[in-house]
């Protein structure tokens, strides 16, 4: 009993931000899994007529999904109070940039010319995704370290 008397406001309003922080942090994850969910339901549903256009939506929609599916375990990192971890960040990169590349591509496969624009993306998507695989690198390689 003493002890509870001992907490000043403060301290309560420090568990109380932490509380909702918690709470908020389960409702993100609920969102990220429903939203995974309808990804994965529509990129089945392009199965159903399959064209050279549905199954380029269905890469489009299973790699946005493997970014949903990262995050999602970096809330489950955090609700579990693990340690945080650079490379699922430096993985929803490199989906990302490859996602990118890909759609690019497909968008400029049904031109006759491609754009010099679009040309110049694929370029940078892919130094930044070298760039983020060199990052992953030295993150292991500092774990490693550190053990």
């Amino acid at each position: 009993m003493e002890e509870q008397e001992k907490i000043g406001p403060s301290e309560l309003l420090r568990r109380w931000l932490v509380k909702a922080d918690v709470v908020f942090h389960i409702v993100a994850a609920m969102l990220l899994l429903l939203a995974c969910g309808f990804i994965l339901y529509y990129a089945m549903l392009n199965l159903l007529h399959p064209s050279l256009d549905s199954i380029i939506h269905l890469v489009n929609d299973v790699l946005l999904a493997l970014i949903i599916l990262e995050l999602l375990w970096t809330v489950i990192r955090f609700l579990k109070k693990q340690k945080f971890m650079l490379a699922p960040f430096l993985a929803i990169g490199i989906i990302a940039a490859v996602r990118r590349i890909l759609l690019i591509e497909a968008q400029t496969s049904f031109m006759e010319h491609a754009p010099v624009e679009k040309l110049y993306e694929i370029g940078l998507s892919a130094v930044v995704i070298i760039i983020l695989m060199s990052a992953y690198y030295l993150s292991v390689k500092a774990q490693r370290l550190e053990q």
